[in-house]
């Protein structure tokens, strides 16, 4: 039953990525420990399709007429018994000892055969109609892989509009005091200190709490850095160049006067940082001209940190565009930064790439 300030969508959503979250924390003391496996049965394959059964399972038990988009299908699970059968034990040992939290889960699946059914729900087209969640299981691949930083990610669109938000990182630490430098969170362990969920529903602002095994704890208003000079910035970009141009996002912060070295981090976890005045920018620059967004990869990350006070544009300062179906189609590009210097994050950036073009 959908409710109209969204508080049970938000419960459903925390208690859903949290448990996923654990699960892929057990692939990785499993099956990962660093490895850079990356075959059909690596662990961020296990990890992936584990996590969005568990979350989508979830979602179909409270809110089964909502939409899903969601990043894997069975198919290779159907085609892979093996593969399969290891992902079903996973899922079926991930059980969170609080009752309440179990209950209001749904359960366990009854049976693999279901599981592979609940892994397929993830098929709508999204869209600009509707309530339809986006679902990336494991985001972050190589920073999974490594032990360094991913994020599970879940967000609620209704009318092709974020309402809420939920981001699980396990590595990161759990303060929102600690600064952000690029070997927080490098090593994967099972810290008190470690694990933090972010979350943001629509006009109610966002929050942090730590990860538990249990209930939910208790969560903190969060808020980007009060920056009023963009030179004393601290920017995150992505680690891996194939996803952003590394090379314009070190002349921009040139142009900017910003000196200190750029962050690079894999996942939503940068979003879930700046937002909690960590960091300050966040610049996924394009890389070539048809190179499209994916709408889970986003979602959480861009509501998260427009509740704590920031702005999230695209290269050109449109506001992203969640409503045309799986993809960012209309936007190019992911500049997040405060309010305070967005407008001349956004002067700086256009005067970058379109330099560019004119060569």
């Amino acid at each position: 039953m959908a409710t109209s300030n969204y508080s049970r969508e938000l419960d459903i959503a925390l208690l859903a990525v949290q448990r996923a979250t654990l699960l892929t924390k057990s692939v990785f003391h499993s099956h990962a420990k660093g490895t850079l496996n990356k075959s059909d049965a690596s662990p961020v394959t296990i990890g992936d399709f584990g996590a969005q059964a568990l979350i989508i399972s979830a979602l179909q038990h409270n809110f089964p007429e909502d939409e899903i988009v969601a990043e894997e299908e069975a198919k290779d699970l159907r085609e892979n018994t093996q593969l399969r059968d290891t992902v079903w034990n996973l899922v079926k040992d991930t059980i969170l000892p609080h009752e309440q939290s179990q209950s209001a889960l749904g359960g366990s699946l009854p049976s693999a055969e279901r599981m592979l059914d609940i892994i397929d729900k993830g098929d709508s087209k999204g869209g600009a109609k509707g309530r339809i969640w986006a679902i990336d299981p494991i985001d972050g691949t190589k920073g999974f892989l490594r032990g360094g930083q991913y994020a599970v990610c879940l967000a609620l669109m209704v009318d092709g509009d974020v309402k809420v938000g939920v981001l699980g990182c396990p590595n990161l630490p759990v303060s929102d005091s600690e600064p952000l430098s690029e070997n927080i969170g490098a090593d994967a362990t099972d810290d008190e200190r470690k694990g933090v969920l972010f979350s943001a529903v629509q006009g109610q602002g966002a929050h942090s709490r730590p990860m538990s095994t249990g209930k939910l704890a208790e969560g903190q208003s969060i808020h980007m850095s009060p920056l009023s000079n963009v030179s004393d910035a601290t920017f995150c970009e992505s680690v891996e160049a194939a996803h952003s141009s590394q090379g314009d996002a070190a002349n921009i912060a040139k142009k900017l006067g910003i000196t200190k070295p750029s962050v690079r981090m894999d996942s939503q976890a940068k979003y879930g940082s700046i937002a909690r005045g960590a960091g300050d920018l966040y610049l996924r620059l394009p890389v070539r001209a048809d190179y499209v967004e994916k709408i889970w990869d986003h979602a959480a990350g861009d509501l998260i940190v427009r509740e704590a006070g920031g702005e999230v544009t695209d290269a050109e300062s449109n506001r992203l565009d969640f409503s045309h179906g799986r993809t960012l189609l209309r936007n190019k590009g992911v500049i997040a930064a405060p309010k305070s210097v967005h407008g001349k994050v956004i002067e700086v950036v256009k005067e970058v790439l379109g330099s560019k073009s004119k060569v």
